[in-house]
């Protein structure tokens, strides 16, 4: 089986401000072969720091994520929450998806098929992309 890179987002929902806004867009990216959920889980931290995984039927705002198409669990573990829970602050929740970029499988197997491998990827971060791009429109 062809698997394309796979990459992990954290995302922050300060003051666990949980909704299912974002759904429809995930739902897009599923749709058009652009990713495959892997693995999706929804944690939050109360005023006391005591940190707890929701389910998707436990909370109003996530019951949408359970309609999406994916093939979710096991991917995440207790290690990955403490670690992307570790700095969150109170009243604080995250999502944690892993997903598999399906656009990119073709070209990965090319890069193998060359004898070629990665050696390193990173995601920037959209604030400092803002910037660099700032510097480079206006030649600074």
């Amino acid at each position: 089986m062809a698997v394309g890179p796979v990459e992990y987002v954290i995302l922050g929902f300060p003051e666990n401000q949980f909704t299912g806004e974002i759904v429809p867009e995930l739902a897009k990216l599923i749709e058009n072969g652009t990713v495959r959920i892997l693995d999706l889980v929804f944690v939050t931290k109360d005023a006391e720091g005591d940190v707890a995984v929701i389910e998707f039927d436990e909370h109003e705002g996530l019951v949408a994520f359970a309609e999406l198409e994916g093939e979710v669990g096991g991917l995440i573990g207790q290690e990955d929450i403490d670690h992307a829970t570790a700095d969150l602050p109170p009243n604080s929740s995250i999502g944690l998806l892993v997903w598999e970029d399906v656009w990119a499988t073709p070209f990965m197997e090319a890069v193998r098929r060359a004898g070629g491998e990665v050696l390193e990827g990173a995601r920037i971060p959209h604030e400092l992309i803002v910037v660099a791009l700032e510097g480079v429109e206006s030649g600074t």
